[in-house]
């Protein structure tokens, strides 16, 4: 991943969107320190982000804590 500074960034913004449409990545830094990343836009993929939920919601069915809560275990945690 190559690195760019911001005002070089900036002075050749469109040069450096056609690399990324090419499947480049950049970090933009600020005096030599990392402020961003450009990188190729990823539509969202619905399907998968829907089987990861019910797989989620499958595995809380068939997994329990028995009489324990979430939320007593976080007091208990609390109080050590």
């Amino acid at each position: 991943m190559s690195e760019v500074g911001a005002f070089e960034a900036k002075t050749h913004l469109p040069r450096l969107l056609k690399r990324v449409q090419q499947g480049e990545r950049f970090v933009i830094t600020r005096h030599n320190q990392p402020v961003a990343e450009l990188i190729p836009f990823r539509q969202r993929d619905n399907d998968r982000i829907r089987a990861a939920i019910d797989g989620l919601k499958k595995f809380q069915r068939k997994h329990s804590l028995g009489d324990l809560s979430i939320r007593r275990m976080i007091d208990e945690g609390r109080r050590f």
